[in-house]
């Protein structure tokens, strides 16, 4: 099997579902790591590895969908549940700005009361204030969900928000794109359909979006074949996704709780994922969740991307996974792995090389 998926590949040939699986199931982690390295040297051949100046700004934790794999939402009357009022988000993106931040990753649950108009506002006084953020913002199932409560369709609330400054969408809330995993972790959110049709949706009004998957939950190998290519499909019809973000679920303080994917699993995962996604340009390296080392070794197995350096993010922390690194040290983590470190916008255009 192996030496038929090697020449395919190497004809740039795609490989199918049960090749998939044999490489997550059965072949040997350094095979289907190498694999992947030749992928994204050939994708990457500059050695460059990039990342974002970003900062994740969760404007509130009340949520109504309640997964049972997050540890950060709250319930409207709980004592630590907030929402954070205008001046308290622009405080936060003109910290970005100082830190010459470019991309405002916006992100909160789905909260019973907020519409559109408060989003439209928002947005509308952030491209004011600050013309140089990207708004990263809101993932498919906060999109659907301020739809439904302002009593419009989906892609009237999308294009509205586009409007009013929304410039791409992050690939949250993804999970794993099959309904039965969804089903037992998320039962309150949107099904993978409505997931896909929020990015579709995206690409056809000309916004880029990422694609994320969380793994190492309730799925079996076989749903993390069927998320990667479902992704793959989609990425076919309409070429909008920038770059694929595959991380591990945090059990700590979670209802779902249980044992956390071993290193070994994220790089195999990572590794498929440079492979099954060949129409994808950049795969990112999760150090939120893996933290610097680990990070490090995903480049050698079909990462090219460090993702951001965010100077905020609570949601992973609220499960008590909690790496920081400034940008100093993510220049220092590409350049310690023997590559070329680049700082870029959120559609990958490249800023500066250090």
């Amino acid at each position: 099997m192996l030496e038929t998926i090697q020449k395919q590949l190497a004809a740039g040939q795609s490989i199918d579902r049960e090749q998939a699986l044999w490489l997550l199931t059965a072949a040997d982690l350094l095979q289907v790591g190498k694999l992947a390295d030749s992928i994204r040297r050939a994708k990457h051949p500059h050695n460059r590895v990039t990342f974002v100046i970003d900062r994740n700004v969760n404007y509130s934790n009340v949520c109504e969908s309640k997964c049972k794999f997050c540890a950060f939402y709250r319930n409207e009357g709980d004592d630590d549940a907030y929402l954070l009022d205008y001046d308290a988000i622009f405080a936060k993106v003109q910290e970005l700005v100082d830190h010459q931040g470019t991309q405002l990753l916006m992100q909160g649950g789905l909260h019973p009361t907020l519409k559109i108009d408060w989003f439209e506002e928002l947005f509308r006084q952030l491209k004011q204030r600050f013309p140089q953020v990207q708004i990263h913002s809101l993932s498919p199932a906060e999109v659907t969900h301020v739809a439904k409560l302002s009593g419009l369709s989906m892609p009237e609330c999308l294009r509205r928000m586009q409007a009013a400054g929304l410039d791409s969408v992050p690939g949250g809330g993804a999970e794993v794109l099959v309904d039965d995993v969804r089903q037992e972790i998320s039962p309150d959110k949107i099904g993978w359909r409505q997931w896909a049709a929020v990015m579709e949706e995206a690409h056809r009004i000309g916004m880029r979006t990422t694609a994320t998957m969380m793994f190492g939950s309730k799925e079996k190998p076989k749903d993390i074949v069927e998320h990667l290519f479902r992704v793959r499909e989609i990425q076919q019809k309409t070429g909008g996704f920038t770059a694929f973000i595959p991380w591990t679920f945090q059990p700590e303080n979670t209802e779902l709780g249980g044992e956390t994917a071993s290193g070994v699993e994220y790089l195999k995962v990572l590794a498929l994922s440079r492979i099954v996604l060949d129409n994808i340009e950049n795969i990112q390296a999760s150090w939120v969740t893996q933290g610097s080392r680990m990070a490090q070794v995903a480049l050698f197995f079909g990462g090219n991307d460090l993702g951001g350096t965010m100077l905020e993010e609570n949601v992973v922390a609220a499960a008590g996974c909690s790496f920081r690194m400034s940008y100093e040290e993510i220049v220092e983590l590409a350049r310690g792995a023997g590559f070329i470190p680049a700082r870029r916008t959120t559609e990958y255009q490249i800023l500066e090389e250090y």
